[in-house]
């Protein structure tokens, strides 16, 4: 099957580049034949029949995996979909994805996760999975999501739409006992509700986005984060947290294990470490995401977990809204902004400002989510491993425009900002489906297998 998909392909070397994976820079000729990586070497002879791609000193890196997206179908395609999502995702360096199920119809069924699997066969750009949403009412349903090509089981411990909030102790307990990797987004709902009226009696409807952080507090994320930690830890569950948003969560998280041997592990996500609540009154509720983005302490915070190995993921929580929607008033804009374009650009831009190595990004938003989620054959920049690259020109400034924006909503939290990066190229499953600011239609990705 795979040689009849990746066999018609021209294989491609790559050559002048520097390869920055595992810990190390290594500068040598890539060979991508039938879709994977054939040969890394000091030089590579290969025949006429072979497209050679000089690239004169660029960073080769493994294609980012962004465990944490929404790109909103089926059900709310007016703000984007899996077609516009992936393509502005390659663009970002971003070759593989991890879809959530909150969309409408929500994919708390195998029929509906099934749905989103076609499309995304015929539709999208970069490789994909989905997660299968938890409910109060769909145990058996759970228990029937394979491990093999499904990433994981989304529990929202905290606020969420239509009938995804999992609240029932009894059955939190039983979802805790699936054998199958588990994901929460973890905000008590109870104290977000009491903060919420207090906002309002305060202020009435016209709640300044300043309060978001104050209403969905560091206490309402603590709370339910170590609630899901103790029940993970009571039945031996793989427990994955996402968007850890304070520094007091990241006391529940531990470094002393590598991680493929941890069974509790967390993630940061972009915003998260960029952006701090002084900003509020510039940019209003352009990043306003749930969690709320809190205090430089929190920052300052989760960067230390991030770089002492607590927190072991970098993600997007990639959510776009119309700019229409986002414009409102604070009760009445939705929560979530469009990231995966410019995420890895933005840490890049954090390296260059001495906050993080190049080397450790690429453990964090490649190696770590393939060797977390036990991706087969990704992440890695390895002999055998599927050629998903990313070509990374360190010479090359790249500012956000309005006009160079390729998410279906339009706008960016970003615009304006210039990084001292761009990206040259990227490749998936060894077509190049990126190149000089231009999406190349060579091909669509493929489902994600997990070696579980």
């Amino acid at each position: 099957m795979e040689n009849a998909k990746y066999g018609f392909m021209k294989s491609i070397v790559l050559r002048g580049g520097i390869i920055v994976n595992e810990a190390r820079r290594l500068e040598a000729d890539l060979l991508i034949k039938n879709g994977r990586i054939e040969k890394i070497a000091p030089s590579i002879v290969v025949d006429e029949n072979c497209e050679e791609v000089h690239l004169n000193g660029k960073l080769i890196l493994p294609g980012c995996i962004d465990d944490q997206v929404h790109f909103r179908e089926p059900g709310l395609t007016h703000k984007g979909n899996i077609r516009t999502e992936s393509r502005a995702a390659v663009a970002g360096g971003i070759t593989s994805y991890m879809e959530q199920p909150n969309t409408k119809p929500a994919a708390i069924t195998i029929e509906e996760l099934e749905k989103k699997y076609q499309s995304a066969s015929q539709h999208s750009i970069a490789n994909y999975s989905f997660n299968m949403g938890a409910t109060n009412d769909n145990l058996e349903e759970l228990k029937k999501v394979s491990k093999i090509d499904v990433a994981g089981i989304k529990i929202f411990m905290g606020s969420s739409t239509g009938n995804m909030l999992v609240d029932a102790q009894n059955t939190l307990e039983e979802i805790f006992q699936l054998d199958h990797q588990l994901i929460t987004h973890c905000e008590d709902e109870n104290i977000i509700k009491s903060n919420l009226e207090k906002a309002k009696a305060e202020f009435g409807e016209n709640i300044p986005i300043r309060m978001h952080p104050v209403i969905r507090s560091e206490r309402a994320c603590y709370l339910s984060s170590s609630s899901a930690v103790e029940l993970a830890k009571k039945h031996g569950s793989r427990l994955h947290v996402f968007h850890i948003s304070t520094a007091k969560e990241t006391e529940l998280f531990s470094n002393k294990l590598p991680l493929s041997e941890k069974k509790i592990t967390a993630e940061v996500c972009v915003h998260h470490l960029w952006f701090d609540d002084s900003q509020y009154d510039t940019k209003g509720s352009h990043i306003k995401w749930n969690p709320a983005v809190k205090t430089a302490r929190d920052r300052d915070g989760l960067w230390n977990a991030l770089l002492d190995d607590r927190l072991d993921v970098i993600a997007t929580d990639h959510a776009p809204h119309t700019i229409q929607e986002k414009n409102n008033s604070y009760l009445s804009a939705p929560s979530g902004g469009p990231l995966v374009q410019h995420a890895l650009l933005a840490m890049l831009q954090k390296a260059e400002e001495g906050k993080i190595s190049i080397e450790r990004i690429v453990d964090k938003m490649a190696h770590a989510p393939a060797t977390l989620f036990r991706i087969e054959n990704r992440g890695y920049i390895r002999e055998g491993y599927f050629a998903d690259l990313v070509v990374v020109d360190t010479k090359s400034n790249y500012a956000v425009t309005k006009e160079n924006i390729i998410y279906k909503c339009g706008w960016s939290p970003f615009e304006g900002v210039q990084f001292s990066n761009s990206i040259d190229s990227t490749y998936v499953n060894g077509l190049k489906v990126f190149h000089n600011g231009s999406i190349i239609e060579a091909g669509n990705g493929s489902r994600l297998i997990f070696n579980r």
